[in-house]
């Protein structure tokens, strides 16, 4: 699993890493950390990420983001 928490604003948030790299691509965890962003507060320089295995305890109480749909935008710079 990967934590992925806002230092900012104190969110944490679950999600499995296959469906991160279905988004992200195939990056190590410490380049997770810049490409994410709080999506209460905005903020990429507060972002930290980690990869961990729960307890029993911990796999039934954890809520994951699941991955619904990926949209690609085309934007003029």
């Amino acid at each position: 699993m990967a934590g992925i928490r806002c230092g900012r604003c104190n969110r944490k948030r679950f999600y499995k890493p296959l469906e991160l790299r279905e988004v992200i691509g195939n990056v190590t965890i410490d380049e997770v950390r810049k490409k994410v962003r709080c999506q209460r507060c905005g903020s990429r320089e507060w972002m930290d990420a980690e990869l961990f295995h729960p307890t029993g305890e911990q796999a039934h109480t954890i809520r994951f983001r699941c991955l619904v749909e990926i949209r690609w935008e085309k934007r003029v710079i």
